[in-house]
């Protein structure tokens, strides 16, 4: 048994390598060790929207730029999809959102998405959002959606590349997302101070440790927050109940946001 544990480990270790070669080795003006992302990963997260358009019928998909240590600015960032042979601008907007056009050329060279920030300083998410809803509001379904198409896009930043071997190795994005109390982040646009969802006459608060990225439930949090891309967003943070489906698709998830708080 040990030396079969022994060469499970060993492959794990390989499989890290390889995931992290196969990004292509250029960086946005000389910035070292660049947080960048798959090109050809974040298409496999725009075909799953496609396939799973249903799910958030009125939305549209954009990626989004977030800041993970203090003292990151995020605006006037330069983002570029990067080859061997080509490089050519994102243009990201004031809420730090941006859309990738369909390049076969960018496919062909596995080209990156490379911000000109160091790795570990920003993370990304998806953002999925349906239109005409009442502020502090979202819908469930969008942020279902969000978590699918965020694991499938390779978006989920962390320092141990062997802990990510293993989760792509073990899990899917159906399967992750698909957990009852899955462990997927989201970033509300505000600090919270506390999540309802609502679906018809039901109502329910998330509890405590729902929120927070978990913190109360966490004594070794501050050892824990270098391995979390939430390290400088906790008071934004949440979990919810993505494979819970007695709760639909349109369940509102409602934001009371900590200045607003009594």
């Amino acid at each position: 048994m040990k030396r079969v544990a022994a060469l499970f480990a060993a492959c794990l270790i390989c499989f890290a390598v390889l995931a992290q070669s196969s990004l292509a080795p250029v960086t946005v003006s000389a910035m070292g060790d660049p947080v960048e992302k798959s090109y050809r990963r974040m298409l496999r997260g725009m075909d799953l929207f496609e396939r799973m358009h249903a799910r958030a019928p009125g939305a549209h998909l954009r990626y989004k730029l977030l800041p993970r240590k203090p003292g990151t600015p995020l605006e006037d960032i330069h983002l570029a999809v990067i080859g061997h042979t080509f490089s050519y601008p994102v243009p990201v907007v004031a809420d730090h959102t941006f859309t990738l056009t369909r390049d076969e050329r960018a496919l062909a060279e596995d080209a990156v998405v490379s911000p000109e920030r160091r790795r570990l300083t920003m993370t990304w998410r998806t953002d999925i959002r349906t239109p005409g809803l009442p502020p502090a509001t979202r819908r469930l379904g969008d942020l279902r959606l969000e978590c699918l198409v965020g694991i499938e896009a390779g978006l989920v930043s962390n320092t141990n590349p062997l802990m990510q071997a293993v989760r792509s190795l073990l899990e899917d994005a159906a399967t992750y997302c698909g957990r009852r109390n899955s462990k997927y982040l989201f970033f509300a646009d505000r600090p919270i101070f506390s999540v309802t969802l609502v679906a018809g006459a039901r109502r329910e608060v998330m509890p405590i440790d729902q929120l927070y990225a978990g913190a109360s439930d966490d004594p070794g949090l501050k050892a824990d927050l270098p391995f979390c891309d939430c390290e400088m967003l906790v008071d934004r943070t949440y979990f919810l109940p993505l494979g819970d489906e007695s709760w639909p698709d349109d369940t509102l998830v409602q934001f009371e946001w900590m200045q607003d708080a009594p």
